[in-house]
């Protein structure tokens, strides 16, 4: 299965770094789990995704060290909950959605400003 990144799940796979077509971390059911429960939001899917991995990895990894090296669950989770919390805020602000701070309003050229007609 190829991965379509023009698509909303594609895209949540996209920013979640889940690009390994052979090796996915998420099911295809996680992901639209994660956009419906996120309304459709891409960003808001993808922060929801990255919060569960990182629990995941805090749980399984623990912070480890032996015969020299070292594994730091404990990090990476905080990163990407880091990560989680940066896509949440790009929604607060609107980054990337062209629909902030733009309304469609019927014009009158007639209706005055009190909203009399002329």
């Amino acid at each position: 299965m190829a991965l379509d990144y023009t698509t909303p799940a594609g895209q949540v796979r996209l920013l979640v770094s889940d690009v390994d077509e052979a090796n996915l971390l998420l099911t295809s059911a996680q992901v639209d789990g994660y956009l419906a429960l996120e309304g459709g939001n891409v960003k808001l899917a993808a922060a929801a995704a990255l919060d569960a991995i990182a629990s995941s990895e805090a749980l399984v990894s623990k912070k480890i060290t032996s015969q020299g090296m070292s594994t730091d669950g404990p990090a990476v989770a905080a990163s990407l909950r880091q990560q989680a919390a940066s896509l949440r805020q790009q929604v607060a602000e609107g980054v990337g959605d062209d629909d902030v701070g733009f309304d469609v309003v019927d014009f009158d050229p007639h209706l005055g400003y009190s909203g009399y007609r002329l």
